[in-house]
């Protein structure tokens, strides 16, 4: 009886213990990497519903500048295809830290940005296609999802270099040495001249 009563007592003072040290915990780092872990993939998530805009887009912007430039087949088959493999290769918040998956992502998204760049170089040779309501109004979306992408991508930038730096620094070191076991982000590393958003411009500023 006694045994038993011992036992009742000590969860009472096992979890009156650890409120006591929660603030000790989380002031000396041990919060810190999962809160940065989940704000750099939230970061990401955001990087992925900017691309799969862009992705939504293109079918449409493909058919209109198809309906104008038929014969420029290779360009638009070029796009087709990149968005195709683009939209195939993915990388989860759960991989953020598989340098092979990060890279083959990257890899896809830069060259469906390549072959937009080059579909849109092809649009100046048409003036009617320039002045065509649907492909000005593609235009403007285009253009702000370049923008959107731009933005999120530096916003996990920064966020996957403070969680990285997390796990290199003390205190949060110690307790992913201990206790977490996280490994570091994977980053975008091409230049930046290779992260600018193509060019989204078709002469409709002349006289401006």
């Amino acid at each position: 009886m006694v045994a038993h009563r011992s036992h009742n007592t000590s969860l009472p003072r096992f979890f009156s213990a650890f409120l006591v040290l929660m603030p000790f915990l989380s002031a000396c780092g041990y919060n810190t990497i999962p809160t940065q872990e989940e704000q750099a993939k939230a970061a990401w998530s955001e990087v992925l519903n900017q691309y799969q805009r862009r992705a939504d887009l293109i079918p449409n912007l493909v058919e209109t500048v198809k309906g104008y430039a038929s014969h420029e087949r290779e360009v638009l088959e070029s796009v087709v295809e990149a968005r195709a493999k683009a939209t195939q290769v993915t990388v989860s918040p759960e991989t953020l830290s598989d340098p092979e998956a990060f890279k083959a992502f990257q890899d896809s998204q830069a060259g469906l940005t390549s072959a937009l760049s080059r579909l849109l170089a092809v649009v100046e040779n048409y003036p009617d296609l320039k002045a065509n309501q649907n492909f000005l109004a593609l235009q403007a979306q285009l253009e702000g999802t370049e923008n959107r992408i731009a933005v999120a991508r530096r916003d996990y930038i920064e966020a996957v270099r403070v969680y990285n730096t997390s796990l290199r620094t003390f205190p949060s070191m110690l307790w992913n040495t201990l206790w977490f076991g996280n490994k570091p982000f994977q980053n975008f590393t091409v230049s930046d001249d290779a992260m600018a958003p193509p060019k989204v411009d078709f002469g409709t500023q002349q006289g401006g």
